[in-house]
Order: C-alpha cells, then structure tokens, then sequence
C-alpha cells in the first residue's frame, strides 16, 4: 500500500462539470480533494469561495484538503470548517499571529497546516512545527495553475524533513505546484508524502489513470 498520498487540485477541474470531476476522484485512487481558495489579495487570483467548498462536500466521500490563500484566514476558518474541511492550511505570509491561528484550527477538530512560498524559509516554522499536521511547500509562486516547477523545493523539503525529525513533529510534507509523473518519484524520496496535482491529472486523457500511476510514485 502506497504511503504517498494523492490530493487533485479542483483549481484544475472543469468548473461547468464540477460533481462529474468530484465523482472521478470518488471512483479514483485519490486521497483527498484539495481546494485552493484565493482572495485577490494576498494571491493575484480569484478562485473558490465557501458555497463552492459546500457544494464539493456534497458529493465527495473523502476529506477536504483546503489550502487557504486569502489575507486574515482567521476570520473564515469556522465557516470552512463547516463547509466541510478536514484540513485547514493557511500561509505563513498572511498570519501575524500564526500560533493562535493554528490553535483555532485544532479548536474545530481540524487538522492544521501552514503553507509557504516559495522565498520564505522552513525556518520560520521552528517554534510550531510541533503543533502542525501539515507542511505544505509551495513549488510555484501561489496564483495560478499550470506554472513550472521550481527546482529549489527539493532542498527545502530535506530542510522540512530535518526540522520535523529534530521537533518529534508528527507533520506530513505536502507539495504545491508543477507536481506531475515527471517529478513525484524525486519529491517522495526527498521527503514529500502529499502531492497536490492539478494540471498533470485534469489535462491528462486519462486522470484516473494518471493518479494511479502517480500512487505508484514510491
């Protein structure tokens, strides 16, 4: 059984065929739905929103990953929460607060996670890797989908590996962007056991094919 799991990006889904897309994943080898939210702040994007969110968890029968990029995520964790997600990931660049805010998550029942851009250091983890279920390393600079991956992650996965290890830290390693069958061998063996895939699965002839093959990636 693989221990690599598999969350495809709805930022790639075909938004006119939403619950068709969700039912794929359903029926694939996927492990869980990963939901970029943007606010056209803090990101230059603007994507999903909570009744979206909502509508997804209708028909999806495994968790919601929700990868906040939107300024103040404090103030919509209660409702994301209630629209369905089993995780919450909010970046580090958009708290001032970060412990309280990975506190509010656990408050929930959620898992927490914090997100990084590519220019911040694992580093500025070091005081709550302890209290985090997730470390989600953005491999392109967050937006927009279908953007090149960049080859520095790879160093900053060991470096999430290392501090992880050293704090007992019970956290998984998830990567954002570029991820595809090209790449996600090389991303598990430095360290990553989550892969967000967005274009490489939807814009393949066959994305349930394509996520079983990247399952295999181990």
């Amino acid at each position: 059984m693989s221990n690599l799991l598999i969350a495809p990006s709805m930022l790639a889904s075909d938004f006119a065929n939403i619950q068709r897309d969700v039912e794929m994943i359903n029926h694939s080898q996927a492990d869980w739905f990963h939901i970029d939210i943007m606010d056209g702040v803090f990101v230059p994007n603007i994507s999903f929103g909570i009744p979206v969110c909502e509508a997804i968890n209708r028909h999806a029968t495994k968790p919601l990953d929700v990868h906040l990029m939107i300024m103040q995520p404090e103030r919509y964790l209660e409702s994301f929460r209630k629209a369905g997600a089993e995780i919450l990931t909010v970046h580090y660049e958009a708290c001032p607060h970060l412990h309280r805010t990975i506190q509010q998550i656990k408050d929930l029942g959620a898992k927490a996670g914090v997100a990084l851009n590519p220019h911040t250091p694992v580093q500025v983890l070091q005081d709550v890797i302890a209290d985090l279920d997730l470390v989600l390393i953005m491999s392109v600079n967050p937006g927009f989908g279908g953007q090149k991956f960049i080859e520095y992650t790879y160093k900053k996965i060991k470096q999430a590996v290392a501090l992880i290890e050293q704090s007992g830290s019970q956290a998984v390693i998830e990567i954002d962007g570029g991820v595809g069958t090209n790449n996600a061998a090389l991303l598990y063996e430095a360290g990553a056991r989550a892969l967000v895939a967005g274009s490489s699965v939807f814009n393949s002839p066959n994305p349930t094919q394509t996520i079983a093959t990247l399952k295999k990636m181990t």
